[in-house]
């Protein structure tokens, strides 16, 4: 497996911050992310899978197996929650 790639920068969380509209929606997202039983594991966040954000980061700014080519954008955070409140509200 490859090393861990970057989790969301100090802007991004300010971003959202920012946003009270979306603290639900951020809140309701990290839940549904996180592994089972994170707490039992380091780095004892709820942080979503290693393999997985990896995944999001190369599909969503290009790169190669184990090379995201950029970090988590602050506003692609924003743009992401926003479509998840929008698709919540519409069930």
């Amino acid at each position: 497996m490859s090393a861990r790639p970057a989790f969301v920068s100090l802007s991004a969380v300010v971003a959202v911050v920012r946003r009270p509209s979306l603290w639900l929606t951020a809140i309701r997202q990290v839940a549904r992310l996180a592994p089972n039983g994170w707490w039992r594991r380091a780095p004892f966040l709820p942080v979503p899978p290693a393999d997985y954000l990896e995944f999001r980061l190369v599909t969503q700014y290009g790169g190669g197996h184990g090379a995201p080519q950029a970090g988590i954008r602050s506003k692609d955070v924003v743009d992401y929650l926003q479509w998840c409140k929008q698709w919540n509200q519409a069930r």
